[in-house]
């Protein structure tokens, strides 16, 4: 038998926090896909740099370009503002040991905090933009702005599409996929995944988050 969930939130779905409903869908929490995190630097009005630990987002492409789809930003944070500003951001891709790091930049985000050294992060030139790069990143992507909406009309979460310019990887990082030898991308070290507060659909309970690496199952697909 499946549960079937509907546009209106279940009942029984318990609420954590004030307004949590509004921020996120329910259907966030029923599904729980997991995303890749990641952390988006970009530069303040004032010249201190600023990160934000973000998931919710794909990245894909064609011929004509590769682009950095960025969902679930909240519309009055200090990151939208500045890629409004100034039309850049840089994708970092980092491991789990920068959890906590990228966490702290979360509780310590004010107008005139240097976000990168909260995290203990070193600032890298990024070779397109002006914003900087995260150098302990195994993966940095630079982007220009291309589109931006309010993706429900709330006012509440934007979409953002980013054009990637240049891209930035570790040597170490950077080996093709073999059978017996996934690389460090896809292991312990390499892209991690949130897994956002999925509920128990039957009794509607669930705040617990996960944090997930990959582990790669079949190379001859």
């Amino acid at each position: 038998m499946k549960i079937e969930i509907g546009a209106q939130k279940p009942a029984n779905f318990k609420t954590y926090w004030d307004g949590q409903y509004e921020v996120f869908s329910h259907f966030d929490y029923a599904c729980g896909i997991p995303s890749v995190l990641f952390a988006i630097t970009t530069v303040k009005e004032n010249g201190k740099p600023n990160v934000c630990f973000h998931a919710w987002s794909n990245f894909t492409g064609d011929g004509s370009g590769f682009f950095a789809v960025v969902g679930g930003l909240y519309r009055h944070s200090h990151t939208y503002a500045n890629i409004l500003r100034t039309g850049e951001f840089v994708i970092n891709f980092i491991g789990q040991a920068y959890y906590d790091a990228c966490m702290a930049t979360i509780a310590q985000n004010d107008a005139d905090t240097d976000e990168f050294a909260v995290a203990g992060f070193t600032q890298e030139p990024a070779k397109t933009l002006s914003c900087p790069r995260i150098k302990e990143a195994f993966l940095s992507l630079e982007c220009r702005l291309e589109n931006e909406m309010d993706l429900s009309d709330a006012g509440t979460i934007a979409l953002l599409i980013g054009r990637v310019q240049h891209i930035a990887m570790q040597e170490e990082f950077a080996a093709h996929l073999e059978a017996g030898n996934p690389g460090a991308k896809y292991g312990d070290e390499g892209f991690m995944f949130n897994i956002h507060s999925p509920k128990n659909l039957v009794t509607g309970v669930g705040e617990a988050s996960g944090l997930a690496v990959l582990k790669v199952v079949r190379t001859d697909v």
